[in-house]
């Protein structure tokens, strides 16, 4: 099976693309990140997210596409610019795939760490070791793409174990 793991933005979209080949066992296929020019519009910013994400989508055919879901406290602003992101990102994943599935900063700080308050450097560091990576993917948008993949592979394992 191939995720896509999805972390949205709209300056930068982190992607992270790994192959479940066993209950143990992931492969990372690729990972990095969507990048818009701040000078551009915000149209034509979403159009070039729904571009690249089509074309991910297209090279890799993931079975599951998992997206983190948002959370922001401070600046409204640029937590409407970013949902106007994750929508795109939503509309264009779930049209071309079909089975799309959504995570808290939460859930995915427990599936990595294990514990729910993890802070984005320990996240990174269980990233790297969980999947065999030689380091930290940089930047750290594409990091959590990563993770949220993952989250979704173990979320998928466990729905496995219990519908025995």
């Amino acid at each position: 099976m191939v995720i896509l793991g999805i972390d949205p933005g709209l300056a930068t979209v982190g992607y992270g693309v790994i192959e479940v080949q066993s209950a143990y066992s992931l492969k990372v296929l690729d990972v990095g990140v969507i990048e818009t020019p701040k000078e551009e519009s915000t149209p034509v910013r979403l159009a070039m997210i729904e571009n690249c994400m089509q074309q991910l989508i297209d090279r890799y055919k993931p079975d599951e596409v998992a997206i983190e879901e948002l959370f922001f406290t401070k600046n409204i602003t640029t937590g409407i610019a970013v949902a106007e992101a994750r929508g795109v990102i939503l509309l264009t994943a779930i049209k071309a795939c079909g089975r799309l599935y959504e995570y808290t900063p939460m859930q995915i700080k427990q599936a990595i760490t294990g514990w729910g308050g993890a802070d984005k450097r320990q996240v990174q560091q269980m990233v790297k070791t969980l999947l065999g990576l030689s380091k930290v993917p940089r930047p750290d948008d594409a990091a959590d793409a990563l993770a949220v993949a993952y989250t979704h592979s173990q979320a998928n394992r466990m729905a496995n174990l219990f519908s025995i």
